[in-house]
């Protein structure tokens, strides 16, 4: 699966739906979802769909994430966790001066933040592999 692949009609209408600008922005973050996914030992299958509206990323072993923009906050775009995980407390203790956090839910990106990429694909391989290492201190890190 790649950029030009999104399977789900659900899923392109909401990537259609937003501003052109942003819509690069989200398009770059579905694909370094994908691209870590390819690249992560143990992944399996990754299912994309929609989750409360928003493209979604689920794999059998793994912790659903999502992402989106909202028109309340137009200058900002995100990446959503399960907020009853360990995963954003872990991401904040390992990168809280790289990244912007929402409680314990969420990656916040301002428009003009360009992306720190290592960091978001290491946020990203421990969310599509939760279930194998949340019982270790700081998610095995």
């Amino acid at each position: 699966m790649d950029e030009s692949e999104i399977e789900n009609p659900d899923v392109v209408r909401v990537f259609d739906g937003y501003p052109e600008h942003i819509r690069q922005k989200m398009m770059r973050l579905r694909q370094l979802v994908l691209d870590t996914a390819s690249e992560t030992a143990g992944v399996g299958k990754l299912e994309e769909a929609l989750r409360w509206g928003e493209p979604a990323y689920i794999t059998k072993g793994g912790s659903t994430l999502r992402m989106d923009w909202k028109g309340r906050v137009p200058n900002q775009y995100a990446m959503y966790f399960n907020c009853n995980t360990s995963l954003v407390p872990v991401f904040r203790e390992i990168y809280g001066e790289v990244f912007t956090f929402e409680g314990n839910r969420a990656i916040v990106f301002d428009k003009s933040d360009e992306l720190p990429v290592d960091e978001l694909k290491h946020c990203i391989s421990l969310a599509l592999t939760y279930h194998r290492v949340k019982h270790l201190p700081l998610l095995g890190v």
